[in-house]
């Protein structure tokens, strides 16, 4: 009886001494991801754990959410461009091409460099290294800003041509879909101010953190979404005409 009440009383011992979970991506050394160890005695399986986290329903719901909005987009844009397209192809007197400004290639290069940026902000992110991940989201931010300053250059330049949306469909294309394209790049910008500030501080949640970098991910496909749209009118704009 002595004996097994001493290996009771080790087991208890032994389960009270076990390590707590530690968040991921903090950049300690030897620091495990969250959640118990599934191989000690009692200890849940990660995929059971993962079932019940609230935090991987708001995860699915967003991803579900974006990718209904990157449709919806995808779909005014699919409308606009094959009137585009058919209009092009029916050499009508009023289509009267011209040469793109030099603002829309240097839109064309913030929008790839944003792109990159952005890209780098989300990796920080995935590692939890918050100073560098504030830092490029910021860029990606200020060269948000300053694609929308060179399509108003770019509509200037064009004014100052004295071409208007009116007498030319080839005008009115090019300023219609370039105006909706910067509308859907602001709401971006004001999507990308939100993983801005939730990675302006660090955090030491692992629920928070989860909810940080599903964000810098939905946010990362709209972002790179809009960045590819830009190059495709861009070719389009530029070289079918």
């Amino acid at each position: 009886m002595k004996v097994g009440a001493v290996e009771i009383i080790d087991e208890t011992v032994a389960k009270k001494r076990r390590p707590l979970p530690r968040l991921s991506g903090t950049g300690g050394s030897g620091q495990q991801s969250g959640g118990r160890d599934p191989g000690g005695p009692g200890g849940d399986r990660p995929d059971d754990e993962a079932e019940t986290n609230p935090n991987r329903f708001i995860a699915e719901k967003s991803r579900i959410l974006t990718g209904f909005l990157l449709l919806v987009v995808l779909m005014t844009f699919g409308g606009l461009v094959a009137a585009y397209i058919v209009i092009a192809t029916n050499n009508v007197a009023e289509w009267q091409p011209f040469n793109l400004p030099v603002q829309v290639w240097l839109s064309t290069i913030l929008i790839l460099i944003s792109g990159a940026t952005y890209q780098l902000g989300k990796r920080s992110v995935d590692n939890d290294d918050q100073p560098r991940a504030k830092r490029w989201f910021i860029v990606t931010t200020v060269l948000g800003a300053a694609f929308i300053s060179s399509q108003l250059l770019a509509w200037i330049a064009l004014a100052n041509r004295g071409l208007y949306m009116h007498g030319n469909p080839y005008a009115g294309f090019f300023y219609i879909l370039t105006a909706v394209h910067a509308v859907h790049v602001l709401g971006g910008i004001a999507a990308l101010g939100g993983v801005l500030l939730h990675s302006w501080k660090p955090i030491t949640n692992l629920e928070r953190f989860e909810r940080r970098r599903s964000l810098a991910q939905v946010v990362g496909w709209y972002w790179h979404f809009m960045g590819a749209l830009w190059i495709f009118l861009f070719i389009l704009l530029g070289f079918w005409k």
